[in-house]
């Protein structure tokens, strides 16, 4: 056995065996780890996986031009607008069918986070409230605001659930939107 001093190095050949085991470790690691890349991002409640060639469940709150629900009393909601086009767009592009529940925000938002929604629209921006509850999406069209300032819109989607989230931003990225009062 060769003793040491704290902090001397062990000559070649004495005393090295731990590091190569740790380093042997740490090629095992990450040879596994390396296997598991291609499952990110990941939908913990698998969101994306149960939309496709299923139903697009998607809150909408009344907010002319980006959303117009049919007046209270019809036997089915008719939403229109911009965002409900694209919503039916990107549920198309899953092979999913959208079903809309009507609603406030609030409500909603509570509905989302809860997982019984999957996406809520209703002419959302940047600066929404419900930020801290729900994952935005990145500003898929920016618009003048009533007094000329940017005003950057988002779509809600529940929280954590990445593959969705990046699904969606992905189809809103390579989609146009139309001007606003065309």
């Amino acid at each position: 056995m060769v003793r040491r001093r704290r902090g001397e190095r062990p000559l070649p050949g004495h005393g090295a065996k731990p590091r190569r085991l740790g380093h042997a470790l740490l090629a095992v690691l990450v040879a596994a780890c390396a296997g598991c890349g291609g499952g990110l991002p990941r939908d913990p409640e698998g969101t994306l996986d149960r939309v496709r060639g299923g139903e697009l469940r998607v809150g909408v709150s009344a907010d002319p031009p980006w959303t117009e629900v049919a007046a209270p009393g019809a036997t089915e909601p008719a939403v229109t607008g911009i965002e409900p086009t694209l919503v039916a767009d990107f549920a198309r592009s899953l092979d999913a069918e959208v079903v809309w529940t009507v609603g406030g925000e609030e409500s909603l938002v509570g509905d989302l986070a809860d997982g019984r929604l999957d996406l809520v629209v209703g002419g959302l921006t940047e600066a929404s409230p419900w930020a801290e509850q729900v994952a935005l999406t990145r500003p898929y069209v920016t618009v003048p605001d009533e007094v000329g300032d940017a005003e950057p819109h988002v779509m809600a989607a529940r929280m954590g659930e990445n593959a969705f989230l990046v699904e969606l931003e992905t189809f809103l990225l390579a989609h146009d939107v139309p001007e606003v009062g065309s």
